[in-house]
């Protein structure tokens, strides 16, 4: 083999030209001049970064937690000790559990209308009407424009007077409650959806379904709802947490919900706030592990490949 310049230029010398290319390109993929990855200064930096968010995140929890073990017992707990009696008196107050029922029915009715209007609206437009998207994602952002205390009293001039009075009865005021917690979901509902349908192939699947002879209800709840499971649960984790928070619409539509009851604890209790902040975080951290086991099941989907 003869170089440019007419000396000798041996396959052995060749290979080591090669070695050297391939070794400087996989250094420049690893990120490192000396090929060894990141260095000592960025992974320095990364566990700086990661211990500062774990404080952050655990410390208040910590703290909470150790101030609600600080209760002690009174003469009206009966001789009882004082380890977890803040705990005992929120688990003996009957209100805790029947405004975290109402919170949760509230909440899986708030779920199932939300999802019957967010997942054919959003597979719609994602099928036939793409250019309206844009026109539907700023819709869904309306509950960050528009404060809660807006829209309840909107709710209340519009249904608190005829030809409506809903806010006369306690099922009226529960569906104004349940309609004004619907359009605060909206923002997570349709991104969670959104990204669901992204990933599979919606079209496809469609026409496939439509081919046998499945219609477009049959094909959205039998091949698009079972592809969309771990979305939904991720848009109804959301929405659940809204509701089991919210304060303002509740309160000022008289409802026996969550957040106004923690808001009426608080103002007469010393550490029993702390302790129903504890076990508002347990059931959150609960409520995601279903979340994931369920989500387990969901891996394998429906798809569709051609000819190749």
């Amino acid at each position: 083999m003869t170089g440019a310049g007419g000396g000798s230029f041996s396959p052995i010398a060749a290979k080591a030209v090669m070695d050297e290319r391939a070794s400087r390109r996989k250094k420049a993929a690893q990120g490192g001049p000396t090929g060894q990855g990141p260095g000592t200064g960025t992974k320095i930096f990364s566990w700086i970064v990661f211990i500062v968010s774990f404080l952050y995140f655990f410390l208040p929890l910590y703290a909470t937690l150790d101030f609600s073990f600080r209760a002690k017992a009174g003469p009206a707990d009966n001789g009882a000790g004082d380890f977890g009696i803040a705990y005992a008196h929120v688990l003996a107050d009957p209100k805790f559990f029947s405004t975290l029922l109402y919170s949760f029915a509230i909440g899986a009715v708030t779920i199932v209308v939300s999802i019957a209007i967010i997942v054919p609206t959003a597979y719609w437009v994602r099928l036939r009407l793409p250019f309206l998207r844009p026109i539907v994602e700023t819709l869904t952002l309306a509950p960050f424009i528009i404060p809660p205390v807006i829209l309840v009293f909107g709710l209340l001039k519009s249904y608190g007077g005829p030809p409506f009075r809903l806010t006369n009865t306690d099922l009226g005021s529960s569906a104004l409650l349940v309609g004004a917690y619907v359009l605060l979901s909206f923002p997570y509902m349709y991104r969670a959806v959104d990204v669901g349908l992204r990933s599979i192939d919606v079209r496809s699947l469609t026409e496939a379904s439509q081919s046998l002879g499945s219609g477009s209800m049959r094909t959205l709840f039998s091949i698009i709802l079972p592809n969309l499971r771990v979305a939904l649960l991720s848009g109804a984790f959301l929405t659940m947490a809204i509701v089991i928070g919210e304060y303002t619409i509740a309160n000022f539509l008289f409802r026996p919900a969550f957040g106004p009851y923690l808001s009426l604890l608080g103002q007469n209790r010393t550490y029993e706030p702390a302790a129903v902040s504890v076990i508002s975080f347990l059931l959150t951290w609960l409520a995601m592990g279903v979340i994931g086991l369920i989500g387990r099941g969901s891996r394998s989907r429906v798809t569709l490949a051609g000819a190749r």
